[in-house]
């Protein structure tokens, strides 16, 4: 296995290690999915460009299908950890999850605002509705 792949894999372990201890050290779940989404997502496809120049240098290429699955599963990670942890934080701040005492700003009060109560307003005539049909 050529040396660059040794160093990148070794680059993505370090990357996944801090990640990891950003989710248990960090204090609220926005700051966690931070640390999971930048340093696993980032640790993870390095490490998998790792396996990837490892099959494509070992044996004079003859691994290229683990190359290119490798590749594949680095594209998935960065298209989806994201719009995952975009998502979490997003229901998590909705339904009311606290930021930490100590966060300096929240952009997304006037907004959330306006998102909770056209949740409310459309869960109200969703059971005016489902009251009418039973009638």
């Amino acid at each position: 296995m050529p040396d660059i792949a040794y160093w990148l894999i070794g680059i993505g372990l370090a990357f996944d290690l801090f990640g990891c201890v950003g989710l248990v050290r960090l204090p609220d779940v926005y700051n966690r999915a931070q640390a999971a989404t930048k340093c696993v997502t980032l640790g993870t496809c390095v490490m998998l460009a790792g396996v990837a120049a490892a099959a494509l240098g070992a044996s004079g290429g003859a691994n290229w299908p683990m190359g290119i699955k490798a590749m594949i599963c680095a594209v998935f990670i960065l298209l989806t950890s994201p719009v995952a942890a975009h998502a979490i934080c997003r229901g998590a701040y909705l339904s009311g999850v606290p930021l930490w005492p100590g966060s300096v700003e929240d952009a997304f009060a006037p907004r959330a605002q306006d998102i909770r109560s056209q949740h409310a307003a459309a869960e109200s005539q969703r059971a005016q509705n489902e009251e009418t049909q039973a009638s």
